[in-house]
């Protein structure tokens, strides 16, 4: 399970909102079931901001959501997020050392059941 939120941050709200994006990734790596996560900028556009967190599950991902201190701080940075694409995705395949492991697709598994 990836979580990918992108963010436009003017320049006089860069400090604030890093802060609030280090805070929410410090919450969000800290619970069970997550992979990792990451900040980044745009070297091209550097007002485009990304939070990324990788979890081990959908199942995680919603357990990494319900603590009250995610809620408090992650969940309203999180709605700040530019909504004009979906936030969560699957991850079908990872790669390390050159060798690519493919994933089965959660969709293909919930059509198999439907």
């Amino acid at each position: 399970m990836l979580l990918i939120c992108r963010f436009d941050v003017s320049l006089e709200d860069e400090a604030v909102f890093a802060r609030r994006a280090r805070r929410a990734l410090a919450l969000l790596t800290r619970a069970e079931g997550c992979l990792g996560g990451g900040l980044g900028r745009s070297v091209d556009e550097p007002s485009r901001w990304v939070l990324s967190v990788r979890f081990a599950s959908v199942v995680a991902y919603r357990r990494a959501m319900s603590p009250f201190d995610v809620r408090e701080h992650v969940v309203p940075l999180l709605s700040e997020a530019l909504a004009d694409e979906p936030a969560t995705y699957e991850v079908l395949a990872e790669g390390e050392d050159g060798t690519v492991t493919e994933h089965t697709s959660l969709l293909d598994v919930d059509a198999r059941r439907g």
